[in-house]
């Protein structure tokens, strides 16, 4: 359902300005859809009020310091002027008091696009928009794509295509999520980690991330010491 991608997209790569580890940075949509989609998204931006923390109305607020801003500035303004991007949703900033980033959607026809590949940590999100009959293709290129393999999400009501999503994603999301979005693993609950360059997926929140923290010794101790370095199955 388009409107359940779309606030898995606007609750994914704009809370806490997408300054989460797990926050959604890339989207693949087919072609039917994205046109509903993208404007439920616009929809949602349009709604959002910005501003300060202080006030828990505020569903946006500044990116961390004037170094992300910097950052998130470049990658948008080079997305304004590459020929295989487009910002449709977004893409101003302003630091005159505080460093404020609008929530910024860009649509690439380069699946290998830039903003695609790199992780930008800000309220921007890239989105590819593939042809609806190539699904299995699509996604050989989401685990092929990025070197991190944290979190990921797939949203479809087709069992055959959720199912074939999780087996073909398997190494390129420790937390995956089914119809919801990629971030809000909860300690104790839902045990966090990633592989590839996100980590070594040790899963803090569980007991396997205690695994970590120890050095495990083995022991063996034989009390018939072998004299004879030959083994039954030599003989003749």
């Amino acid at each position: 359902i388009p409107e359940q991608v779309a606030t898995a997209i606007v609750r994914g790569a704009f809370e806490f300005q997408g300054q989460k580890c797990s926050a959604a940075s890339r989207a693949y949509i087919p072609k039917s859809m994205w046109p509903d989609v993208e404007k439920m998204i616009r929809r949602d931006v349009d709604s959002f009020k910005m501003g300060s923390p202080e006030d828990m109305s505020n569903f946006i607020t500044a990116v961390i310091h004037e170094g992300s801003f910097d950052k998130l500035a470049k990658y948008i303004d080079r997305a304004k002027s590459d020929a295989h991007a487009e910002v449709v949703i977004g893409g101003n900033y302003d630091k005159s008091k505080g460093w404020f980033i609008e929530p910024t959607v860009i649509v690439t026809t380069d699946p290998k696009y830039v903003t695609m590949e790199t992780e930008l940590f800000g309220p921007v999100i890239t989105i590819y928009v593939y042809e609806d009959h190539q699904y299995t293709e699509m996604l050989q290129l989401v685990d092929e794509t990025s070197e991190y393999a944290l979190t990921g999400a797939i949203l479809g009501q087709d069992r055959y295509a959720v199912i074939q999503a999780t087996k073909a994603l398997e190494n390129c999301a420790g937390n995956f999520y089914i119809n919801d979005k990629c971030t809000g693993a909860v300690v104790g609950k839902q045990p966090f980690g990633g592989a590839r360059s996100s980590g070594t997926n040790d899963k803090a929140g569980s007991k396997l991330n205690l695994l970590r923290w120890i050095s495990p010794r083995m022991i063996k101790e034989t009390f018939v010491t072998p004299t004879d370095y030959r083994y039954p199955f030599l003989g003749e």
